[in-house]
């Protein structure tokens, strides 16, 4: 068949030849009464042909051609121009033959003979545009042929008796090359062979049949109950069993604990730049707004309001039980939507975004290895530059209503901003108090007069091993905290002054990591925070500072996994000023350290197995506090 379809077309190739190259030209000087000539062109419209004398050539892909050049060496006929209709006011009719005009030929001298080489044409030469398609036409092909007096008469128009001539000689010629090719076709034999087996494999092509048609079912179900054609779906899902060991004298060791976390994340696009994230989380962690049930008050290491403590998981909400922007409680597993932020290109290297849970760690790059609520670092110190983590910034509940931007200036390097607001959705401060000076809505209301922050990361890669990033963030809180979750003397930030105080921080950090080789990194960071009351009536100022180094290992053992070790210095007050107090009463100052270790092993694409631990020496910055080991095995999810 498939010889059958080469001849075929070489079939249909002389033909398309025979039209545009046969001897039988029409004649140069055909006279057209009308020389106002109307043309169909291809997008239907019509033109004036004003042109003095017309050649028309045949061609049977679209009926007919114009062409107007009626020198010896006639240009290429333009095969893009389809003649569809042509109106020569009666002058010329193509359902009639058209008769050639010349004085000096004869009948007879529309004989044609056939000739073997193209040089037996006298009036055919190797300058000729179209000598070697007739060349080709008369010595490969042998269906062209010359005038009796050995002419060709290239330039002459055709009449219909010398298009059948020609037609006919070369249809003569397809029905040979066809004869030949089809010799080895398949015969009864071969027909014999396939219906045998055919026969035999029966069975499998039934087999193959009904597969093809389930997934055939399957794939028109999938269309018609598919999620989302703009939206994506994944979620994470984390089981962790914690215990811990030491905390504040005389307090007994707390139960281990089995806790869950679960998130779902929408991620939908409407242009294919922009994003809609939607976030809705669940978890058992308990705390509340005294702290009652977390595994940090049963240490006795937490704060007296809330349960911020250095004795925190990386995957425990900042207020666990308690939504801190009315202070109500949150049950147990109940759904929140802890993100909503829509992210949308205005420039080439222009992005903003903008949303009412959000944090800063959607919109700043994560420069540690260590960041990976569910993955990597088993505590809270070690997954983020605490700067990041000012005014609930990372409170893993998407506490502020933030817009911003994010500025590509190049490849490696890139500055990125925003402004938050906590509780941008109150219209006003609540008139009621939860302790003395402080209003049930602490944290203030409105989207410009309440707790606030504006934070800003430079983030540049001055090697392809080297990442660095600088922050700095501006604060404003209604009440006396720091709002970061990651020690006790967070809720109370000036110590010795009234938690109602309002304050002002200013808050500066960097992180840099280093990649030793592909799979081996340094990494760190260095904070500073600069409190300072912001009430007339108080006079107090503290500064805390907190560090961190650490190795990260990747595909340790075995491809996928990961471990780390990380040693530090919790957040610790180093400097006071005024009314505030360098250690609070009742402690023994001392430096705090925290180490940490662990080894996520990724059991497949979607489930990890992390055990680890981490110990906090002088734990709170107070040394009466024994030595505490929080140990942790977490089970993540990913889907």
């Amino acid at each position: 068949m498939a010889k059958y379809l080469l001849a075929f077309a070489s079939g249909m190739g002389f033909l398309c030849l025979i039209v545009g190259l046969s001897p039988v030209q029409a004649l140069p000087s055909l006279k057209i009464a009308d020389k106002n000539v109307a043309v169909n062109q291809n997008d239907g419209s019509y033109e004036k042909n004003y042109s003095h004398q017309s050649n028309l050539t045949n061609n049977l892909s679209s009926k007919l051609l114009i062409a107007n050049e009626t020198q010896k060496n006639l240009p290429s006929v333009n095969q893009q121009q389809k003649i569809q209709d042509i109106g020569v006011n009666s002058a010329v009719n193509l359902s009639q033959p058209i008769t050639p005009q010349p004085a000096s030929l004869s009948s007879t001298s529309y004989k044609l003979a056939q000739v073997t080489s193209v040089s037996q044409l006298s009036d055919v030469q190797p300058t000729d545009w179209a000598f070697q398609a007739l060349q080709s036409l008369v010595e490969r092909y042998g269906c062209i042929a010359g005038y009796p007096n050995q002419t060709y008469r290239g330039n002459r128009a055709m009449t219909r008796y010398e298009f059948a001539a020609g037609l006919n000689a070369c249809l003569d010629r397809i029905n040979e090359l066809i004869a030949t090719a089809t010799g080895d076709l398949v015969n009864k034999q071969d027909l014999a062979t396939l219906q045998k087996l055919q026969e035999q494999f029966a069975a499998e092509l039934a087999t193959l049949r009904g597969r093809v048609d389930a997934v055939e079912a399957r794939t028109a179900e999938l269309e018609a109950n598919r999620f989302s054609t703009t939206t994506k779906l994944n979620g994470e899902a984390i089981i962790a069993g914690i215990g811990a060991t030491g905390g504040a004298p005389n307090d007994s060791d707390p139960n281990i604990i089995l806790v869950n976390r679960v998130r779902l994340n929408l991620t939908t696009s409407f242009t294919g730049k922009d994003s809609l994230i939607t976030g809705l989380q669940a978890y058992n962690f308990l705390g509340g707004a005294d702290g009652q049930g977390s595994l940090q008050q049963g240490l006795g290491l937490a704060s007296p309001l809330l349960s911020a403590s250095s004795a925190r998981t990386s995957f425990e909400p900042q207020f666990p039980g308690l939504n801190v922007n009315t202070l109500s409680g949150v049950g147990a597993n109940s759904i929140q939507v802890y993100k909503l932020l829509y992210v949308f290109p205005v420039a080439n290297k222009l992005t903003l975004f903008a949303g009412t849970a959000a944090e800063t760690s959607d919109a700043f790059p994560v420069i540690t290895p260590f960041y990976g609520e569910g993955q990597e670092s088993i505590s809270r110190f070690g997954n983020l530059n605490p700067v990041l983590r000012v005014s609930g910034g990372t409170s893993g509940t998407g506490l502020a209503s933030a817009a911003g931007f994010i500025f590509n200036i190049s490849p490696n390097f890139d500055l990125r901003a925003l402004y938050g607001s906590v509780n941008a959705n109150l219209p006003e401060k609540s008139a009621n108090e939860a302790v003395p000076g402080v209003s049930t809505t602490p944290l203030g209301a409105g989207l410009f007069s309440g707790s606030s922050i504006i934070a800003t990361q430079l983030t540049f890669k001055p090697s392809p091993a080297l990442d660095i990033g600088l922050n700095y963030a501006h604060s404003y809180h209604e009440i006396n905290i720091l709002a970061t979750g990651l020690v006790s003397s967070d809720i109370g930030a000036l110590s010795g002054v009234a938690v109602g105080t309002p304050l002002t921080l200013n808050s500066v950090g960097g992180t840099v990591t280093w990649r030793l080789s592909p799979k081996i990194a340094l990494s760190g960071y260095g904070a500073a925070i600069f409190v300072d009351a912001a009430s007339n009536a108080v006079d107090a100022s503290t500064t805390f500072t907190s560090w961190m180094a650490g190795i990260h290992f990747k595909d340790l053992f075995k491809s996928g996994n990961t471990a780390g070790i990380l040693f530090g210095q919790p957040l610790f007050r180093s400097d006071t000023g005024g009314a505030a107090q360098l250690t609070p009463t009742g402690d023994n100052r001392a430096t705090p350290y925290h180490l940490e270790a662990y080894y996520r092993l990724q059991v497949s694409d979607n489930i990890s197995i992390t055990p680890g631990a981490f110990v906090l020496f002088n734990p709170e910055g107070n040394s009466n506090n024994e030595t505490t080991t929080v140990g942790v095995l977490r089970t993540t999810f990913t889907f």
